[in-house]
């Protein structure tokens, strides 16, 4: 790899570390990485993209999509490092930059050798992933048009920079949005026995909804109900009228997603009901869970190998990715390249190795090359 594409790719992920936009608003990011693919004349295709880019490389078939992050936190970055976030509040907490910065290298190296590549290579770099609609909105316009497989990386503090980590099936949680409203009768704070009141129905609630993962499932499926938000009354002396929850729910696979929701129903509605009150379940979806195709994960793990990364044994996780939504169109993998942070992502005071970044776009392009060769032979 010349000294020179490696020192674009770091000048980048400086650029992008110290400009972070949130989801949505990553306008300047776009018009960047724009510019950074107009320089190693990458076509850009035009789809309507609100924010973030789509590119390509190559031609024919078959095509292969390779997708990156680009969106911040609404963090104050408290780190020492020389590029902090010029932004206040505003701050590449999860290594959206090195995501960015790993696809462009990769990008940079297939260009180089676009003539030997044996069909297409799709660049998605996708935005508002911290608030789960990017992919949505780029399946929406097309990305996935044509697409035969899709490959997608994230970086991962608890790994060394030479180690890399994915698995067959569920990777990720289901992450899904609850709220609970609770209606009892407002009382004198001195005479309960006139109201029903709803923090005592929504304190049973709570302690209750715990049962779900001891009680409802089995032992062997991962299920967490948080409950992050209790909302009730405005004075000392007053039983409010009404109590209001939030929280999440996390789960793996589908069918205990639905269980979960059913037990969460009837568990609100009928302790409301046994003490005289009312409880009312919202449930919003959120990205289903990441559920990685067997063969390339395995295809993964084997060029990885050979790029001399040390392969991690990887349980599922109950963090959200909005990458899931693309393996609901196409099969593919995402996987964990080592970032060896201190801290985890999402901390005011996540700092990643940056030696991790040309490492991991030497491994991204040879992924790429050799998954095209790969998705042509599977045609055959």
């Amino acid at each position: 790899m010349s000294q020179t594409i490696a020192d674009t790719i770091h000048k980048l992920f400086v650029e992008l570390h110290q400009n972070p936009e949130l989801s949505n608003q990553e306008f300047e990011t776009t018009k960047r990485l724009k510019s950074y693919l107009q320089k190693a004349n990458i076509r850009i295709l035009e789809l309507g993209a609100k924010t973030g880019v789509i590119a390509e490389i190559g031609s024919g078939s078959p095509v292969l999509a390779l997708r990156a992050d680009i969106d911040a936190l609404p963090i104050q970055e408290q780190t020492t490092c020389d590029y902090r976030s010029k932004n206040p509040d505003v701050m590449h907490a999860c290594g959206h930059d090195v995501h960015a910065s790993i696809l462009m290298g990769a990008a940079y190296l297939l260009k180089a050798h676009e003539k030997d590549l044996k069909g297409t290579i799709r660049l998605l770099f996708q935005p508002a992933e911290e608030n789960f609609s990017g992919a949505l909105h780029f399946i929406e316009i097309g990305a996935l048009k044509g697409v035969d497989a899709i490959l997608g990386q994230h970086n991962n503090p608890n790994l060394t920079i030479n180690q890399m980590a994915s698995c067959a099936g569920p990777f990720s949680a289901n992450v899904d949005r609850i709220e609970i409203t609770v209606k009892g009768v407002g009382a004198h704070a001195a005479r309960p026995e006139t109201g029903i009141d709803p923090i005592v129905v929504g304190a049973q609630i709570v302690n209750a909804v715990q049962t779900i993962s001891s009680r409802g499932v089995s032992g062997l499926d991962a299920v967490i109900v948080s409950i992050t938000k209790f909302q009730g009354g405005n004075t000392w002396n007053v039983i409010p009228e009404t109590v209001e929850m939030e929280g999440t729910v996390r789960t793996l696979t589908p069918d205990i997603r639905a269980k979960v929701k059913k037990l969460l129903k009837n568990i609100m509605e009928n302790i409301a009901s046994a003490l005289g009150a009312q409880a009312e379940l919202r449930w919003f979806d959120g990205p289903p869970s990441i559920i990685n195709d067997a063969k390339w994960v395995e295809f993964a793990k084997q060029v990885a190998k050979h790029a001399n990364y040390e392969i991690v044994d990887f349980k599922p996780q109950l963090g959200g990715e909005d990458f899931a939504h693309y393996l609901h169109h196409v099969p593919g993998a995402f996987i964990n390249l080592g970032s060896q942070s201190p801290y985890a992502v999402h901390h005011p005071k996540f700092q990643l190795n940056r030696d991790m970044i040309m490492p991991a776009v030497k491994y991204l392009s040879e992924l790429a090359k050799q998954a095209l060769i790969q998705l042509a032979q599977d045609k055959k």
